[in-house]
């Protein structure tokens, strides 16, 4: 099976498990489930999730022992970008070429479903019966920081202060790799610890981890690209997004093309620390190599 076709039948794995995982019915909260199904399933790259899989497969472990942990942090990603798209935020209205959640379910209902989402990601982790209890604690731990004042969250905080402000190549790498990168970065590293096979402590671990903060930043970067080089059909949600929210990017601070060298950059170097483990990292490698191909 070549690399395509395996990341076709992931993604489609991961779409099924994750309509298996959000609950069908609920005797409060009708709309909130609807909304919570929409705004998971209604499309996506899944590229975090499949990052979690190959991270596992790579210590010579089933990507099905990595399943829960995916799905959950990808509930994850989706609670985000719930929240990104709100009026308060980004204030988009079109999110994979559909109307954002907030559009379709109201505000109120939309920040719910954030909100559920990424309690349901937290409880799937601690129900799984693919992660020992250690494992699990490990896991949680490490998605907290990864979402939390450190992470995510504090990443857009700080995009929403530094909005009509000139900043630093250093200040916005720091902004997005915690804002965009930690969620990657960790998405490859649960992947390794539910493998069973990499500890925290090792250098598997240290590679892993290293190679998605590189990746992660590397996704940004041509996130900002192909804001400014692709048109709203294409991306499937408003492009010149940034622009319209007075918003920093790392194209108007080092222009197109030294963006495209850094993130280029970022991967090869990325690829290459691989190559120094005896990690299965062919997968990874090629879902590292699709984050600066894509054009969406």
């Amino acid at each position: 099976m070549n690399s395509n076709s395996k990341k076709q039948d992931l993604l489609q794995l991961v779409n099924k498990n994750l309509q298996e995982r959000i609950p069908p019915k609920s005797g409060v909260g009708k709309e909130l489930l609807e909304a919570m199904h929409y705004a998971v399933m209604g499309g996506g790259k899944r590229i975090r999730p499949i990052f979690t899989l190959a991270a596992c497969e790579s210590a010579g472990t089933n990507i099905l022992s990595a399943m829960d942990a995916a799905c959950a942090i990808e509930m994850i990603h989706a609670y985000s970008l719930i929240h990104d798209d709100l009026p308060a935020m980004d204030d988009d209205d079109i999110r994979h070429g559909q109307a954002s959640t907030h559009v379709v379910f109201g505000e109120a209902q939309a920040i719910l479903a954030g909100d559920a989402l990424q309690s349901l990601a937290f409880q799937l982790i601690s129900e799984s019966n693919q992660l020992t209890d250690p494992v699990k604690v490990s896991i949680v731990l490490l998605l907290s920081r990864a979402i939390g004042y450190s992470g995510m969250a504090g990443g857009q905080s700080m995009d929403i202060k530094t909005e009509q402000l000139k900043i630093s190549d250093s200040d916005l790498k720091l902004l997005h790799q915690a804002k965009t990168g930690a969620l990657i970065k960790a998405s490859i590293e649960i992947g390794g610890l539910a493998s069973e096979k990499i500890k925290p402590s090792s250098q598997e671990f240290k590679v892993l981890s290293t190679f998605g903060s590189s990746v992660g930043l590397a996704f940004q970067i041509v996130d900002d690209l192909i804001d400014v080089t692709s048109t709203s059909k294409e991306l499937g949600k408003p492009a010149n997004s940034d622009r319209k929210n007075q918003k920093q990017t790392f194209v108007d601070i080092l222009g197109l093309e030294n963006s495209k060298k850094l993130s280029n950059d970022l991967i090869e170097e990325a690829i290459a620390l691989l190559d120094t483990t005896h990690l299965r990292g062919e997968l990874l490698k090629s879902l590292a190599l699709d984050c600066i191909n894509r054009t969406r």
